[in-house]
Order: C-alpha cells, then structure tokens, then sequence
C-alpha cells in the first residue's frame, strides 16, 4: 500500500518557511510521540542548518510512556533538547518556555550583556500536518488563538502569537516531504492522521493497522475488541466489526464502517498506550 501526499500549498509553505528562518532564534518541531520518526520531515535538517531545535513529543498521553522516554534520551544523545507533552490536555506544556530558555541561554546572557535584556525570543513551531502545533500554541497563549481541528491541512497560513514570557511563536502549516522512501513511513503517517483520508483506501489502511497492532501490541486488539490476535488484516477487521454487530443485508460485515472506527480508535487513544516506532 503505497501512499503519497503533497499538494501544491506545501511547496509555498516550505519556502516561506525558509524565508521566515532568519527572523527566529530557534525552531519548535513537534512529532507524534507514536511515530517519532515517520514523523520528522527529513527536508527540515536541512532547512534549519545550524539553527537551535527543540523537539517535542506530543500526544504522550497515547503513547507508550517507556519508550517515550527512549526517545527523548535518543535524540538528547544525538545532540538535540527533547521533551515529551500533551498540547490537547495541557500535560508537559509548561515545560515549553524553561526548554527554549535553557536552549537559548547563551544567546539570552549575551543580549543581557548587551543591555537588551529585554529583547522578545522568537521560536519557529514546525511539524507535519494535524501533529499538534495549533494545540500547543492555543495551551501556550491561554485562548483559542490557532484553528485546531482532527484533521490534517487546516492551518493554511503563518500567524505569529504573542506570549507573557518575551517570547513570539510563528505557526506554520504542516508539511511533508514529496516522496516517502520507506512504504512503511507514509502507513505510520496515515495511521496517525497526518494523510487525509479521503484520498486513502481505509478499509486497506485499516487492515494494515490490524496486523501491526496484532504484531506489536496483541493485547490491546483482545481488550478493545474481544478477538484472537490472529490472522490477517481482513480476518481481523471483519471479526472487529461482526462483534460490534455492523452487519449489512445478507449478515456481510461492513468493513469500511469498521475500518473508520478502528481509525477514529486508535487515533482517539482508545485502544490503550500506543508507539509503533522504538528508537
């Protein structure tokens, strides 16, 4: 199941993204806490340099909380600050501001040497689409500031939002990259929601959810949905939807009624503490 998504808004935002770079003191990127990896624009290395980076780890509440933590000391051995946070519930989200202090913390004791103390920090927040970025502005400005919405491309433009702490945040639309090398990178991605599903084949999608949840977390399929973690997607997804009684005329099961349940399910957390990427 090969998937690809890269509309034509995502060129121009990436380039205005490029553009807006020399005008922040460092970058905000926000990943899945999930998908850590699939989740990182391979494009944004790049596009940084040397630019300082923070990498966040949202929707930790869903995630498994022993491999988040895998990850964030990942990628502090890799050179980069990372924590871990809930940009819908709020959880980890004060941490955001002390982050991007320590991070710039050189720079900051420069300007108050400079007698510019109180000069504002501007932060870039970036990520793929629906990873969270308009949450965490929202929880971060204490009103409902950025549109947030579960699902992805609904942040069309950059907006900068003010905080208390001297500090400036420029949302920016998500993006992707324009080819995924690795077959298995865009699944993770549409699992998760950042791939509109309207130009995907849910029931495959779906079928293809079952046999990594079958391999990687079996249990949760038996305590969410009352089956044996066993066979292939479509025996696993018509068993799912045969005990939730979505029966069509002739006892047929209706998979593609399940498959968007099992979907909204795993996207919503309610199949348990979830990471389907180990560092």
């Amino acid at each position: 199941m090969k998937i690809q998504w890269f509309p034509g808004h995502m060129t121009k935002t990436r380039r205005q993204m490029q553009d807006k770079l020399k005008l922040v003191d460092a970058v905000c990127e926000i990943l899945d806490a999930r998908i850590p990896l699939a989740s990182r624009n391979p494009e944004l290395s790049a596009l940084l340099g040397s630019k300082p980076r923070l990498i966040l780890l949202n929707r930790a509440d869903q995630a498994d909380p022993a491999i988040t933590e895998q990850w964030i000391r990942h990628f502090k051995e890799s050179g980069v600050r990372a924590f871990s946070a809930d940009c819908q519930g709020g959880a980890g989200v004060k941490r955001f501001v002390p982050e991007v202090r320590e991070l710039l913390r050189e720079r900051w004791d420069a300007y108050a040497q400079k007698g510019q103390a109180g000069r504002v920090m501007r932060v870039m927040v970036a990520g793929v689409p629906n990873v969270g970025k308009s949450s965490l502005i929202n929880r971060l400005t204490g009103r409902r500031a950025a549109p947030v919405e579960d699902r992805p491309g609904v942040t069309r433009g950059q907006q900068w939002y003010k905080l208390d702490d001297g500090m400036e945040l420029l949302d920016t639309p998500g993006v992707l990259w324009p080819k995924f090398e690795d077959e298995r990178v865009g699944l993770l991605l549409a699992f998760t929601g950042a791939i509109k599903d309207n130009i995907l084949d849910v029931e495959a999608l779906a079928m293809r959810l079952m046999e990594t949840l079958r391999d990687m977390y079996p249990e949760a399929l038996t305590a969410r949905y009352n089956l044996a973690p066993e066979g292939e997607g479509y025996a696993l997804l018509t068993a799912a939807g045969r005990r939730r009684g979505f029966l069509v005329s002739g006892g047929e099961v209706d998979t593609e009624r399940m498959a968007r349940i099992l979907l909204d399910e795993f996207r919503g957390g309610k199949l348990g503490r979830v990471t389907l990427e180990r560092p």
